[in-house]
C-alpha cells in the first residue's frame, strides 16, 4: 500500500486524466463500447475513481459503469458508483498463494487469507440491498466462494430472497467453484463475472493452477458450462490489467476452454461478453441489436461465420439467411480474430480505423 500511495501521488491529475483517455480509446478500438470500472481504496484512489466517471460522461468514447469496493454504501454512492462492490477482497490469489481454500495448496503449507467472513459478507448484502445498490466481491478459492454464498444467504433470510435475487449481486473471478456453490448462484441470483482468459493463461496440465493446485483441482476451475447449466448469468471480462482487453480473445477461450467439459458455445460466450454485462448492471434492454435498444455496436473485418459449439461435430457453416440461425466468427485454434474496424457508442461513431 505504500508503494501504491507513493506511486499515485507522484502521479499529476493531467497525466492520470491523459492515461484514462488513452484506455479508453483503446477500449474503444477493440469494439468495446461499455467498461465497468471497478475501483476502491485498495487498488486506486477517490479521484481517479470519479475523475474516470466524469471523463467518460464529457467526452465521446465508451460508457463507464463503476464500481466502489467499500463496505460503506453512503461512500459508494457519493463517488457515484452503481455499487459497492468489485475489488471488494474476500481473498486474494492463486498465483500469489492468498486465495482462500478448504484444503492446502499444492505447492505450501497453508490455505491462503480470508479478508471477508460470511458474516461480513451478510451485513454487506443487507446493507446494500436496502439501499438499493449492487454487492459484489473478489472471491477465488472454493473457501472464500463458500463463505461469499453463506453470508448472501445468510442476508436472504434477513430482508427476503426476492430482494436479494433483484439486486443481482455480483461475484468476482469465482475460478474455484463446486456444485453446491453453482448451485447457489443460482438460487441466489448471483452474477458470475468471470474471465475466460484466466483459463487460457493459467490452465491445462503444466500451467500456474496445476501447479498451485495440483492437476485433479486445476481441472474443476472456471466452470463456465457447469454455471450455464445451471442458469447462473454469466458476464465476461478481462480485469486488465491482469490479462488485456480482448472480447474476441475472451470468447474464444471460453469456447476452447484447457477443460473440455467447461467450454460453452461461441453463441452463449458472445452473449456473456455483450449482453451479459448489461444484464449484470440490471439492464436487460441493451446488448443486443433490437429496436429501442441503446445504438452501441462494432464492426468488424471477419472471415466467414459459422454457428460453433464445443464438439466441432455440431459445428455448422451458416452463410445461408434460410438457416434461421445467426453465425459469428470462426474462432477456432489458429484462427485470425476479427478486427475492430468502427465502434459506435449512443449513436455516436468513438472509433474508426485508420485507413477505413
Amino acid at each position: 500500500h505504500a508503494v501504491r500511495a507513493a506511486a499515485f501521488g507522484a502521479v499529476t491529475a493531467e497525466q492520470r486524466t491523459g492515461a484514462q483517455r488513452a484506455a479508453l480509446a483503446h477500449a474503444a478500438s477493440l469494439g468495446i463500447g461499455s467498461v465497468h470500472e471497478c475501483g476502491g481504496p485498495d487498488i486506486s484512489s477517490e479521484d481517479d475513481f470519479t475523475g474516470l466517471l466524469r471523463l467518460a460522461a464529457a467526452e465521446p468514447g465508451p460508457r463507464v459503469v463503476g464500481y466502489w469496493a467499500e463496505q460503506d454504501v453512503d461512500k459508494a454512492r457519493e463517488l457515484g458508483a452503481v455499487g459497492a462492490a468489485g475489488d471488494l477482497f474476500a481473498d486474494g490469489s492463486i498465483g500469489s498463494h492468498t486465495a482462500c481454500l478448504h484444503t492446502p495448496y499444492a505447492d505450501a503449507d497453508h490455505t491462503g487469507t480470508a479478508y471477508l467472513d460470511a458474516a461480513a459478507v451478510a451485513a454487506h448484502v443487507v446493507a446494500c440491498t436496502e439501499a438499493g445498490l449492487q454487492a459484489g466481491f473478489h472471491a477465488i478459492g472454493d473457501a472464500a466462494v463458500t463463505a461469499v454464498v453463506e453470508g448472501v444467504r445468510a442476508a436472504a433470510e434477513k430482508v427476503g430472497l426476492a430482494r436479494v435475487r433483484a439486486a443481482r449481486h455480483r461475484v468476482e473471478h469465482a475460478e474455484m467453484l463446486t456444485a453446491d456453490t453453482v448451485a447457489a448462484f443460482a438460487e441466489l441470483g448471483l452474477t458470475a463475472s468471470v474471465q475466460p482468459a484466466f483459463d487460457a493463461l493459467w490452465g491445462g496440465e503444466d500451467g500456474m493452477y496445476a501447479q498451485r493446485l495440483g492437476a485433479e483441482r486445476a481441472r474443476t476451475l472456471n466452470p463456465f458450462a457447469a454455471l450455464l447449466r445451471a442458469g447462473v448469468p454469466l458476464a465476461f471480462g478481462s480485469d486488465s490489467p491482469v490479462t488485456p482487453l480482448d472480447p474476441w480473445g475472451a470468447v474464444r477461450a471460453a469456447a476452447f476452454h484447457r477443460t473440455p467439459e467447461h467450454r460453452i458455445s461461441v453463441r452463449a460466450a458472445f452473449t456473456a461478453h455483450t449482453r451479459g454485462g448489461w444484464r449484470a448492471i440490471g439492464r436487460d434492454d441493451a446488448g443486443a441489436l433490437v429496436p429501442g435498444a441503446p445504438a452501441d455496436y462494432a464492426v468488424w473485418r471477419t472471415g466467414e461465420l459459422v454457428v460453433q459449439a464445443p464438439d466441432d461435430r455440431v459445428a455448422r457453416w451458416s452463410t445461408d439467411p434460410r438457416s434461421g440461425t445467426p453465425g459469428l466468427p470462426d474462432l477456432g485454434p489458429g484462427r485470425d480474430l476479427p478486427v475492430c474496424l468502427r465502434t459506435v457508442v449512443g449513436g455516436r461513431t468513438v472509433f474508426v480505423r485508420p485507413g477505413e
